[in-house]
């Protein structure tokens, strides 16, 4: 049960992450903002192989609702109730879709997107490479930051001589990533992707009842806040 969203094509997770933000437009008060929340977190303990993971997901996204939390209560007059459903919508429109992301292979996912929803080839192609590459900034800079230690450039001294090292390192990502991207360009173009009108894929894209019943409980969970919201209003 807990690899469920491994075998679970891409696109019954892209409902799941997609089917969370709508949701979250309906949690107006902290007793639907707390019982969404507490739904979300069963789902993940039951359908997902690492909590570790997930709860990566979660401090980013507690983080980012920290932030609007107290911004809502410095300037809407400091009411904390207000402050908390603030803040918790955003971990409940961000939480799950950045859980899910974390498991969706970019090249299935440009089959399914060809396949079953006949989206262009070369918008497919496109996205897929650039998913691709978003998996690979990580190894990027664990790469930098070897090339720089060898070197002798590695981070020391104080707070200052951090922020200069983090700044070069940000710096040195951004040109490798730019240059691994137009290199990608270039060998797309050259094996056709910018003037073919039909393509065929590699592999097949089938839609299985797991992916409907992913898809059926993403919208479920997503459609708890929408239900107390009617009822109680």
């Amino acid at each position: 049960m807990r690899t469920l969203v491994v075998r679970a094509n891409p696109l019954a997770l892209a409902v799941v992450g997609t089917a969370s933000v709508f949701g979250s437009l309906a949690v107006r008060s902290l007793d639907i903002a707390l019982v969404a929340l507490g739904l979300y977190l069963v789902a993940v303990l039951l359908f997902t192989p690492s909590w570790r993971y997930a709860a990566l997901c979660l401090g980013f996204a507690v983080f980012a609702g920290l932030t609007v939390a107290w911004s809502t209560w410095r300037l809407g007059g400091h009411d904390e109730v207000v402050a908390a459903t603030a803040g918790l919508r955003i971990v409940v429109l961000a939480w799950p879709g950045s859980v899910v992301a974390g498991y969706m292979d970019p090249t299935r996912l440009g089959d399914h997107l060809a396949q079953n929803l006949r989206l262009p080839a070369r918008l497919v192609v496109a996205v897929s490479a650039a998913m691709q590459q978003v998996t690979t900034l990580m190894e990027q800079w664990r790469q930098l930051a070897r090339t720089r230690r060898a070197r002798g450039l590695g981070p020391a001294g104080g707070l200052g001589a951090r922020g200069r090292y983090a700044a070069s390192m940000v710096f040195g990502l951004l040109v490798a990533t730019l240059r691994s991207a137009t290199t990608r360009s270039v060998a797309m173009d050259a094996r056709g992707f910018a003037t073919a009108h039909r393509r065929t894929w590699a592999e097949p894209a089938p839609w299985s009842g797991l992916d409907v019943g992913v898809s059926l409980g993403g919208l479920a969970l997503a459609s708890v806040p929408v239900v107390m919201f009617v009822a109680g209003g």
